[in-house]
């Protein structure tokens, strides 16, 4: 079973408005076992809206339309789908009422524009929007479906989940379809696919293999599908077991519940130990990323953004001989910073970072995106050099996550 996402509105096409209809509808649908074939974006436009709707339904078995229900003149949706089911408007009187109700309960006056509201085409089957105005709509033509759904996204959430879903999986069989991602670190894509290449070969026809790659770090995703979830759920355990042999190093766990922040939280609990941070070119990332983990209070004593050489040296004891000589933007000013945050908060760890996340290089000799990242531990400091390059965002994401990567490597070996 496919169905394609069509969300109307040309706030949309200008990039006014960020699209996050789509991917929550994508997700429920998942959830069902509906698989998304396409999602389209489109103005608010009567031929568009027709050309669109007439392709999804040539293409999927559901079409799932977001946006122009509204009572101006510029929400057209509601004419163009009675144009193209050939069906008249007619004033649905429980629609007038419900909204009646919703102004008198918010002191408004009714007024003609919100009648028009309550005007549905007769083949469609109203789908009662208990958190707004604009009635959503149910059309069935040769076993397929055609919803049309309000773009305010407490509204959509609400009928999607109280009558589309339930409507959708009343109609349709519908299979399972199961993700489980692992969420891997320090290795590339394509080293990676390499280790991994025959377990790939040798997966059952029935689940999916995709790589998601992102700075410094690559989620497997496994999707399986099928009509028996145990076997699904069986079989993926099985699989991913299987990759622990191969790539176990670099494993931080799933996705869904498992983070490398979260791992660090878990190792430093354990072991009864505590971390600190000083970043410079990462501007706090760490220490945020750090303390979105529920009860790092119990292991992250603090952070201190030392990001000009005046604090450095007065916040973290650098020697203005040592920044002199090497610059800000060098392995021994990082080694100084991890021990000097080390020292003042009394932890176990310390990591800090150094270096030009750009555009500029702020008067060192060093190119943008070259960083350095020293991790202090009880036995000793040293530090590591890495180039990212650009753009900015790029360098400080890359070099949270590659900070991380190493004191994991501490804290297990």
């Amino acid at each position: 079973m496919h169905a394609e996402i069509i969300t109307i509105g040309d706030e949309i096409l200008i990039g006014q408005i960020t699209d996050t209809n789509s991917k929550w509808v994508a997700e429920q649908l998942n959830k069902i076992g509906v698989s998304v074939y396409q999602i389209t974006s489109i103005q608010d436009d009567k031929v568009h809206i027709l050309k669109a709707v007439e392709e999804a339904q040539a293409n999927t078995d559901i079409v799932i339309l977001t946006g122009g229900l509204g009572p101006t003149k510029d929400d057209i949706t509601k004419h163009t789908l009675a144009t193209y089911f050939g069906s008249e408007l007619k004033l649905n009187e429980e629609v007038e009422e419900h909204i009646k109700e919703l102004f008198a309960k918010m002191n408004y006056p009714f007024t003609e524009v919100n009648r028009h509201q309550a005007l549905l085409p007769i083949k469609c089957t109203p789908l009662k929007n208990n958190y707004g105005t604009a009635s959503g709509m149910w059309f069935e033509d040769k076993n397929k479906v055609v919803v049309s759904l309000p773009g305010v996204p407490n509204e959509m959430k609400g009928l999607m989940r109280e009558q589309v879903l339930p409507k959708l999986q009343q109609k349709y069989t519908l299979p399972f379809i199961i993700h489980k991602t692992v969420l891997t670190y320090g290795m590339g894509e394509s080293m990676v696919a390499a280790k991994i290449e025959t377990w790939e070969d040798a997966l059952p026809s029935f689940i999916k293999l995709a790589y998601l790659p992102s700075y410094g770090r690559l989620r497997l995703r496994l999707s399986a599908k099928g009509n028996d979830k145990l076997v699904l759920e069986n079989s993926l355990e099985a699989e991913i077991s299987k990759l622990y042999p191969l790539i176990g190093n670099i494993i931080i766990g799933m996705d869904e519940t498992d983070s490398i922040e979260a791992s660090i939280g878990k190792l430093l609990t354990e072991k009864k130990q505590t971390l600190a941070t000083a970043e410079s070119c990462t501007g706090g990332s760490i220490a945020t990323r750090i303390t979105s983990v529920a009860g790092a209070s119990a292991y992250f004593v603090g952070s201190i953004v030392s990001y000009t050489a005046t604090i450095k040296t007065q916040e973290l004891n650098v020697p203005k001989e040592l920044i002199e000589k090497h610059s800000v933007v060098s392995g021994e000013v990082a080694e100084a910073m991890a021990v000097g945050i080390q020292q003042k908060y009394k932890t176990d760890y310390a990591i800090a970072t150094t270096g030009n996340a750009g555009p500029t290089t702020d008067e060192t000799d060093k190119t943008v995106g070259v960083v350095f990242i020293a991790i202090a531990t009880p036995n000793g400091v040293y530090s590591k050099e890495f180039f990212y390059g650009k753009p900015r965002q790029k360098v400080i994401e890359r070099t949270t996550n590659k900070a991380f990567e190493m004191l994991r490597k501490e804290l297990l070996y």
